[in-house]
């Protein structure tokens, strides 16, 4: 078999705002260097690196591909390991198969006392063959939970970079459920789902525990192309036990207004939590625990006092209040803004027929079950995006 090899450069990549070269080829980040710079924050470091929503997208008519990859899998001490990341491959929009990719990188986490260590490894290879022997649409959808350097494409017929269809372009934001924790693959994380069934083309800056109204993500979503915008807010607040109620208030404000100053008229929906029983009426922090449910799994639980709210502790019932309150007296001049309950995506009924398996994140269904919702409500007609795609 004779290969070619295409350089991977910006026009075959989408959903990264920023492509880094490095010493093995290039690394996605979904923050640009910008902001990644005025952050020193491991957890935001690391969840932005991790390439939620990022494919690598060309046409071909190959029929066997091949994708060099050197990854960094996360893992806890004293914890079971973490499933590997999968890769999907989708033809002319349909899904087509998955792999994974061996070797690379471990971090390892000691959650006990914060500190972390990479332990180095080779790069692997992701292959996919028996593509059908046409002219075809491919797509490769990196593991939202690995950091993905890519190293290097290979073919056995030219592939070139896709045109751009036409379709809208969809700038999210939002939480750990949104970059993908526990969904199944990359392309059915709850955000690529919704995106699929919207016919829209999706950036996901759904960061793992960082979606915490920081400047420099309001001005990462400023600076970025978009038609529409979401961005969901709230669980990480509670989750850091990051601010009160004073802070918040002005810290959505400002957050949104940075936003408009780059998108004065674009479709922008604010959605609240979904619904997470431990931190309804209970503030953070969120506390991990190994063996949890009696499974010997990761969980979760609640650290915080109820009676804390007096003092202005954030649980996520008073975060959909406050955000009620300032979407309502935004609205009355900004007729682009919207809000959506997060309950409504998932709710007291949904968590009684799907719980939280670890007390905080979806499964594989309900994330199925949040896009499709997603997708209804917003996509759907008289949502919010409904006029904008049409």
């Amino acid at each position: 078999m004779k290969w070619i090899t295409t350089p991977i450069t910006a026009a075959l990549v989408r959903g990264a705002l920023d492509l880094e070269r490095t010493a093995h080829g290039v690394l996605p980040h979904r923050l640009p260097a910008r902001a990644r710079a005025q952050c020193t924050d491991g957890q935001l470091a690391m969840a932005e690196s991790q390439p939620s929503g990022v494919r690598l997208v060309f046409r071909t008519r190959a029929t066997t591909v091949e994708l060099d990859a050197l990854r960094t899998k996360m893992a806890y001490q004293g914890a079971p390991p973490r499933p590997d990341g999968v890769y999907d491959l989708l033809v002319d929009g349909r899904p087509a198969g998955q792999a994974g990719v061996t070797g690379g990188n471990v971090l390892m986490v000691d959650m006990a006392t914060g500190s972390a260590e990479t332990r180095p490894g080779p790069v692997g290879t992701v292959r996919f063959s028996g593509l059908p022997d046409r002219v075809k649409d491919v797509e490769i959808w990196l593991p939202y939970n690995e950091i993905t350097q890519l190293v290097a494409l290979r073919t056995d017929a030219p592939a070139e970079p896709l045109p751009e269809d036409g379709r809208k372009r969809w700038l999210h934001h939002g939480s750990s459920i949104s970059h993908g924790s526990n969904a199944a693959s990359p392309s059915t994380t709850w955000p690529a789902l919704a995106a699929a069934a919207g016919g829209v083309e999706l950036t996901n800056l759904g960061l793992g525990g960082s979606a915490l109204l920081d400047p420099f993500t309001a001005r990462a979503l400023r600076d970025s192309p978009a038609d529409l915008i979401s961005v969901k807010i709230g669980i990480n607040l509670v989750n850091t036990d990051l601010m009160r109620l004073r802070a918040f208030g002005p810290a959505v404000h400002g957050f949104l207004d940075t936003i408009r100053e780059g998108h004065p008229a674009t479709p922008l929906l604010v959605v609240s939590p979904l619904l997470c029983p431990i931190h309804e009426d209970t503030p953070g922090p969120t506390v991990p625990e190994f063996g949890g449910l009696g499974e010997g799994r990761l969980t979760f639980r609640a650290a915080g006092d109820p009676a804390e709210r007096a003092a202005g502790k954030l649980t996520l019932g008073v975060i959909r209040d406050e955000l009620d309150r300032i979407v309502k007296q935004r609205a009355a001049e900004d007729p682009y803004l919207h809000l959506l309950d997060g309950r409504e995506l998932y709710g007291e009924a949904d968590f009684a027929e799907l719980p939280l398996p670890d007390r905080l994140h979806p499964d594989p269904a309900t994330h199925r079950r949040i896009g499709e919702r997603f997708a209804s409500l917003v996509f759907g007609p008289g949502g919010p995006f409904a006029a904008a795609t049409a």
